[in-house]
């Protein structure tokens, strides 16, 4: 029987910069989805999956992520007066139970590794999950599912991967393949960031979805800089798989890369195009304005 993995990290620190001027003032991952932020998205995902305490790493600037996380006196007597019933159902559905959640500072940015390390003494001494909200994943079950069904079967640490174009792993951390695992899992016999073509061991790149062993915050402990003279979670994860397996999962689903404009976009119009309220009309906009285009 492997530990249960109860605590989720969601590293929420960075600056947003490829987003401005919007998130000058406003948090990334608040920017939303349809009518959803992507950290909620992120949260849902969690707890979906069984998490029970979600950690968030944070920055200076990012109050409004735990004033949502939060109850809305105000806003909720309104609704009520108002009659809004289904508006405070999905509100209080939304609202993690007290005492679930934590929030903790990387005072300065000095990359992802540094900010799962800032969350070491609220996890403690048992596995985790970390979810970077910029990746919105879409799968039944979804992926941080799909994994805990994985480590389930096999524990260690538990990555989720995805096939990228053999041309572009040097935009990625690359893992090599090892033998089954499972139906969808495998060993990782490597892990390589941002690998050229000829040297990247496959095209399966790590997506944003991790299952970690507490051994990795010894190897974070070290503070050792990386690419980018940042401290890497890649690195840790190479040094921690000396002593201990780590398995990937190719991810069943559908992902979007909501930290790039493009990617955001496409999440927009795919949940969109997906609500049985919007779905036939957004088509029918986006449809005429592909004609105007042409």
């Amino acid at each position: 029987m492997h530990t249960p993995v109860r605590k989720a990290v969601f590293p929420v620190a960075g600056l947003g910069t490829r987003f401005l001027p919007a998130t000058k003032a406003m948090p990334k991952e608040m920017l939303t989805v349809v009518d959803r932020p992507l950290i909620q998205y992120a949260v849902d995902e969690a707890r979906a999956a069984g998490i029970e305490h979600c950690v968030f790493v944070t920055g200076r600037g990012k109050a409004i992520i735990e004033d949502h996380f939060d109850q809305a006196v105000e806003l909720e007597a309104t609704l009520r007066e108002r009659g809004r019933k289904e508006a405070l159902a999905e509100l209080a559905n939304d609202l993690p139970p007290p005492g679930k959640t934590s929030f903790t500072r990387q005072q300065v940015p000095h990359g992802l590794g540094h900010a799962v390390w800032c969350a070491r003494d609220i996890i403690g001494d048992e596995p985790f999950a970390v979810i970077l909200p910029d990746m919105l994943m879409e799968g039944e079950p979804n992926c941080l599912a799909q994994m805990m069904a994985v480590y389930g079967e096999t524990g260690g640490s538990v990555i989720a991967v995805e096939e990228c174009d053999p041309a572009l792993t040097r935009q990625y951390g690359i893992v090599g393949v090892g033998e089954s695992a499972g139906a969808n899992a495998f060993r990782i016999t490597a892990m390589v960031e941002k690998p050229e073509p000829k040297a990247a061991p496959s095209n399966l790149f790590i997506n944003g979805r991790y299952i970690l062993q507490p051994g990795v915050f010894r190897h974070l402990d070290r503070q050792e800089r990386g690419a980018g003279n940042e401290i890497q979670l890649t690195d840790a994860m190479i040094a921690a798989a000396k002593s201990e397996p780590y398995y990937g999962v190719r991810f069943k689903g559908r992902s979007f890369d909501c930290g790039s404009k493009l990617g955001f976009l496409k999440a927009n119009l795919a949940l969109g195009l997906a609500r049985a309220d919007l779905g036939d009309e957004l088509a029918e906009a986006a449809r005429a304005l592909l004609a105007e285009r042409h």
